[in-house]
């Protein structure tokens, strides 16, 4: 696995940076069990640490949670993405709400680098529950104020909160990346119509062509790839997604692209998901490299897996926080 911190473009002017840090204006950093090390980059960027909490479990798994030090008035920001234990970080996360509300805490903001539940966002069959607006009450409820999300599973989930919401993108750690590799004659390849979209917006930065797999999903985490629209054949593919969970969609797609000639295969999302058999899927796939972002801590064992690449948006949800605390525009940096 490589890790590697791609230098997204900053504007935030030192004077501002400075004002946020030097004590007159009072953030801080808070971090759950999810993914510290992701809050640890993050306040490093902004040049500050994580202020002390303390959480841990009783016997029967109920999970108690303290602030280490006064927050009264403070502008709290909390790291946490809901990933696998999913009900646990998710618990944790609204326990941890309730206890910045009871401190007194000016604003809580909440930092998902990756949100769990979105894909249950609609009614597909009778009788089924819309989770993702669910979890959206349930954040609203206990006392946040804001949300910033990484990659939603789709922009309407943002109408889902009754709060405010910035929603973040990863793509330009993920497309600087790929620029710095530079592939040979590109495309880019949606793994369904649903993230035409999203390829468009790869394929206008790599100045490629796209094509669009064409998937019918028979189950939930069951997909089956059946036709294949544009042409690969001689080209260096790139499979874009928000996500990777069970591997089984995209590692069909990467198959298909192999049998229909392509050169090289990568696959490239935001969140590593990796659920179940995804590890050994994507190890026996005909992917080149499988890229990632570190929104999801990856597993000790893809880890061991060198043709997975990590890279970091730590610099991307530091400067995101810095620009909300100082009222600057989050947008200009997607401009």
């Amino acid at each position: 696995m490589e890790d590697f911190s791609v230098a997204v473009e900053m504007h935030l002017p030192q004077l501002e940076r400075n004002r946020m840090l030097d004590g007159t204006c009072k953030v801080k950093l808070f971090t759950g069990r999810a993914n510290p090390e992701l809050a640890q980059e993050i306040a490093q960027y902004l040049g500050t640490s994580l202020s002390p909490i303390q959480i841990k479990n009783f016997s029967d798994g109920e999970i108690y949670v303290q602030v280490q030090e006064s927050i009264r008035g403070d502008d709290v920001f909390l790291i946490q993405p809901t990933c696998c234990p999913v009900n646990e970080n998710l618990m944790e996360l609204l326990i941890m709400i309730d206890a910045f509300k009871r401190a007194s805490a000016h604003t809580i903001n909440v930092v998902f680098p990756y949100y769990g539940y979105a894909r249950q966002d609609r009614k597909s069959a009778g009788r089924e529950a819309i989770t993702a607006k669910l979890v959206a009450d349930l954040i609203a409820t206990s006392g946040a104020d804001r949300v910033i999300a990484m990659e939603l599973h789709t922009g309407q989930l943002q109408g889902f909160f009754n709060i405010k919401v910035d929603h973040l993108y990863a793509t330009p750690v993920l497309i600087d990346y790929l620029l710095a590799k530079h592939l040979d004659n590109p495309v880019v390849v949606s793994p369904d119509a649903g993230g035409v979209e999203r390829a468009r917006v790869f394929a206008k930065k790599l100045n490629a062509p796209i094509a669009i797999i064409d998937k019918r999903r028979a189950g939930h985490n069951i997909a089956e790839v059946y036709n294949l629209i544009g042409e690969v054949k001689d080209r260096d593919a790139i499979i874009v997604d928000d996500m990777i969970d069970t591997a089984g969609t995209i590692c069909g797609g990467a198959q298909m692209l192999k049998e229909k000639g392509a050169r090289k295969i990568f696959a490239c999302a935001a969140h590593a998901v990796f659920s179940g058999p995804a590890v050994s899927r994507l190890i026996e796939s005909p992917f080149d490299e499988v890229i990632v972002t570190n929104s999801i801590p990856l597993s000790a064992e893809g880890q061991q897996v060198p043709k997975i690449t990590q890279l970091s948006i730590a610099r991307l949800l530091g400067e995101a926080i810095g620009r909300i605390h100082d009222d600057m525009s989050v947008s200009e940096m997607f401009a």
